[in-house]
């Protein structure tokens, strides 16, 4: 292993537990310095042991790239131990019926890794295939893709799909939705991506009529194929917006509008009673990390854990099937070749 390739996995476990903290900016830091060093100079100063002469270079970042120079690697090991994500029997059998994750951003908006990155490791996490979906242009501090930045977007996974085949890239986008339940995107666009992911970003504490009324527009719109993160809550920070659960999920299992089991730690959206009631209506489901770095990825056994609580039925989660089943149900199945 090659001190960037120790460093790349050093940051992978940090993102992996959820560490945004000093250690990880620091571990993230040293990776830039040392990814603009050649190889010969890194070995030249981790033998003269200055490596910590250079800015971004702390105690820590210059262990791993020493013991990755003499084949060692019990610093990584120890923090993979450490940072390995438990789960359940039953969450274990969802997780083994996933074929792939349909939320995710990269470096287009506000992502840590390269496309070419998160399909590296989904592939090594034993996937067939992942959905692209960086935010849409209204959510600016996202840096979210305007109409020009889309296309360049699907232009490069078009390239990628060739490289990395038989493993599928499908493009996509996590659209707003807008006050009035419009989106984020014009209509020739959201047509000819493979996966819709539509999110409420704003005015999240807007009254439950309003808030229900937008939802539905949303979810009944032949363009969205996943609801994300149903409430937009955030565990002890932001409260869940308030619905008509009945009325966007009766919807959602109308238009066949999939409702996604959000996997993030600080989301776990949507809550067990409306996950509940969503199940009682027929709704399907996706099973997604919303990774924004490549150890996030392997966050889905937190969703899976819930699925397995709450009994969510296999044969009704959308990422369990295969890419070709998914863009049949989606009705994108004339654009698989993106």
């Amino acid at each position: 292993m090659t001190p960037v390739e120790a460093l790349e996995r050093v940051v992978h476990c940090l993102d992996r537990a959820n560490d945004s903290g000093f250690k990880a900016k620091a571990f993230t830091r040293a990776l830039e310095v040392v990814r603009g060093m050649s190889a010969a100079e890194v070995a030249e100063r981790a033998a003269g042991n200055t490596l910590t002469q250079l800015e971004g270079i702390g105690d820590s970042s210059a262990k791993v790239i020493i013991q990755a120079l003499c084949g060692d690697s019990t610093y990584l090991d120890d923090l993979d131990r450490k940072t390995r994500i438990s789960m359940s029997p039953g969450g274990a059998v969802y997780r083994a019926a996933l074929r792939g994750d349909c939320h995710m951003h990269s470096r287009w908006s506000d992502g840590g890794a390269s496309v070419e990155s998160m399909a590296h490791t989904a592939l090594a996490l034993g996937h067939e295939y992942i959905v692209l979906t960086d935010h849409s242009a209204r959510l600016t501090i996202a840096h979210g893709l305007d109409r020009q930045r889309l296309l360049d977007q699907l232009g490069d996974v078009g390239l990628l799909n060739e490289r990395l085949a038989p493993f599928r890239i499908l493009t996509g986008m996590e659209v707003d939705i807008l006050e009035d339940g419009s989106l984020d995107l014009d209509d020739d666009l959201l047509a000819e991506l493979d996966v819709v992911v539509a999110s409420v970003h704003s005015k999240l504490r807007m009254d439950s009529d309003p808030m229900t009324a937008r939802m539905l527009a949303a979810v009944s719109s032949p363009h969205v194929d996943v609801l994300g993160h149903c409430t937009g809550r955030l565990i002890g920070k932001r409260p869940e917006s308030t619905f008509d659960a009945d009325v966007v999920f009766g919807a959602c299992a109308s238009f066949r509008t999939a409702v996604e089991l959000n996997c993030r730690p600080e989301r776990l959206d949507p809550p067990a009673d409306l996950l509940n009631r969503a199940i009682e209506l027929g709704c399907f489901f996706a099973i997604n990390s919303d990774a924004h770095a490549t150890g996030q990825l392997e966050w889905q056994p937190f969703g899976c854990d819930t699925a397995s609580q709450h009994g969510v039925p296999l044969e009704r989660i959308i990422n369990t099937w295969s890419a070709d089943e998914l863009l049949a149900w989606t009705g994108r199945s004339n654009l698989a070749s993106h």
